[in-house]
């Protein structure tokens, strides 16, 4: 039986992961307080504190009375003119958090960074929670959280980072890069085969249930990857392709043309602020390279056992055809 001081402080509770976390916590009968701008139909059952993570210093006051801190929020965005904002809610804003925690006498925190801070696996080798991304080489938001990482650990409260890969599943509302490329699919917007690149997709529920064993189980100072499936490109779009019912493209756009788009569309959100790109420069560097990773510890410490990618595309597919996103 448990306690009201079984109580957890969560930001991020409706994004897309955060959203399955919140429902795991409640599931396990944990009493959950979130942060959010405002109301939110994806945060019943929790109990609701405005604020914003650009200005965390309420957040102590907030957590009191708070066993656990999970910090699942985060600022991803491509365009060029938010890069800024992307570093000030990852890591100032992390930063904040992680104190907030220190003052509140909070017990551990479970931070939901990216396998994006490992590094690419171009070399063969998937990576493991020993590698570290080397700096400036990655993306905005994949190094913003490559710092926030860091900044967490320097706090003085008891912490554990999950890594997860690439989740899929259904309630991605917004949705992330991963789940844009499932709806663009299936609209029938992929019209080429993708660079000669590779992810790790794992499905979003497997990752929201680790978050919870990670509070009960995880060891302190340590790092967690969440990861499913490595996968090439080419290979993810074969399972789109089955997921959705559309033909697989036959052509592929020879990389110099890709990166040439790419670069003037980033012209154009430069010159125009609040744009969004449509083929991202840094998404197309990113797909270039092979984003594997080995989960054995989080298999062996935290019980780890994702399900088939086959099926978490099957349910993204699904749910977003049912809210008409496709």
């Amino acid at each position: 039986m448990r306690t009201d001081r079984d109580s957890v402080f969560l930001t991020g509770g409706s994004g897309f992961v955060g959203s399955h976390v919140l429902r795991e916590l409640l599931a396990a009968g944990y009493a959950v307080r979130a942060l959010a701008r405002t109301a939110d139909p994806r945060l019943q059952g929790a109990e609701i504190v405005t604020g914003d993570l650009e200005h965390p210093g309420e957040f102590a006051r907030a957590m009191d009375g708070c066993r656990y801190v999970v910090h699942c929020a985060a600022l991803y965005s491509f365009a060029p003119t938010d890069r800024a904002a992307v570093r000030r809610v990852n890591v100032t804003g992390t930063e904040g958090i992680v104190e907030a925690a220190r003052i509140a006498g909070v017990e551990r925190v479970v931070l939901t960074s990216s396998s994006a801070t490992l590094g690419p696996s171009n070399d063969g080798r998937p990576r493991t929670e020993d590698d570290w991304a080397i700096e400036g080489a990655a993306s905005s938001y994949h190094h913003s959280k490559l710092e926030q990482e860091r900044a967490a650990f320097a706090g003085r409260v008891p912490l554990i980072a999950l890594l997860p890969t690439a989740p899929v599943g259904p309630g991605d509302w917004k949705p992330t890069p991963t789940g844009q490329m499932v709806v663009d699919f299936a609209r029938g917007k992929m019209a080429a085969l993708p660079p000669r690149g590779g992810l790790n997709l794992v499905p979003v529920e497997d990752v929201a249930r680790a978050h919870v064993t990670a509070l009960q189980r995880g060891r302190a100072g340590e790092r967690y990857i969440l990861g499913g499936e490595n996968l090439l490109l080419d290979d993810v779009w074969a399972l789109l392709a089955q997921a959705t019912g559309k033909p697989m493209p036959r052509m592929r756009v020879p990389d110099p043309l890709l990166f040439a788009i790419a670069s003037v569309d980033e012209l154009r959100c430069r010159a125009n602020k609040g744009a969004q790109p449509a083929v991202p420069l840094e998404g197309v560097r990113m797909s270039r390279e092979r984003m594997f990773a080995d989960s054995s510890k989080a298999q062996n410490e935290l019980d780890f056992r994702p399900g088939p990618v086959r099926e978490a595309l099957q349910r993204a597919v699904g749910w977003y055809r049912e809210h008409n996103y496709a």
